[in-house]
């Protein structure tokens, strides 16, 4: 919005076609730059998790682009939805980490892993978020559980069907397991230790 300038636009709006051109071209490019990076990191992270499986990309969601450019085009006063270009953009790019994430688990689950998906609210949420709180097997998943409305910070984790979960948005990977496992892993050897000790 600080390149447009109202005064240059034809009766200072910015209609279908000038909105089409700049919002679809931006936001594709902004969608390519996301997804390729997501998608990066998913497969560095199926490596690390030692899956040879490589990170998918998650398409581009055009009905979403061309609904704001839509929005923006029958403003008749440019100044008043500047708003448009601030938090909206911000959703959208927010919107791409989610899809990743339901396109891996998607594929993940396809290849025969077992993965789950666990959305948390962050903060104090509205009604519709608590609404889709949870824990769900993939593919029984709500669609609306991938979705997000305009100021929302709830993360959405993927649950690969080993038992490790990872973060959507931190991409951090949690074993709820490997404490239980260490754990074991100190007690081999001590029976037969206390064994010995005691015939002494």
């Amino acid at each position: 919005m600080r390149h447009l300038l109202v005064a240059e636009l034809p009766d200072g709006r910015l209609y279908y076609n000038i909105a089409k051109r700049i919002m679809n071209s931006t936001l594709k490019q902004n969608h390519a730059l996301i997804a390729k990076t997501a998608a990066d990191v998913q497969t560095i992270l199926n490596r690390s998790a030692n899956l040879g499986l490589v990170g998918i990309q998650a398409k581009v969601n055009q009905s979403r682009i061309d609904g704001l450019i839509t929005r923006i085009a029958n403003a008749e006063d440019l100044e008043k939805i500047t708003w448009l270009f601030e938090e909206p953009i911000v959703n959208f790019s927010q919107s791409i980490i989610d899809d990743t994430v339901k396109a891996n688990a998607d594929f993940h689950a396809k290849a025969g892993l077992r993965p789950k998906i666990h959305r948390r609210e962050a903060g104090n949420c509205c009604d519709w978020c608590r609404e889709v709180v949870g824990v769900y097997e993939y593919p029984n998943v709500p669609k609306d559980v991938f979705r997000r409305h305009r100021f929302c910070k709830c993360t959405v984790d993927y649950h690969p069907g080993d038992g490790r979960r990872q973060n959507a948005h931190t991409k951090k990977w949690v074993d709820p397991e490997e404490k239980a496992r260490i754990e074991e892993r100190k007690q081999i050897g001590l029976d037969i230790l206390e064994r010995v000790t005691k015939r002494r």
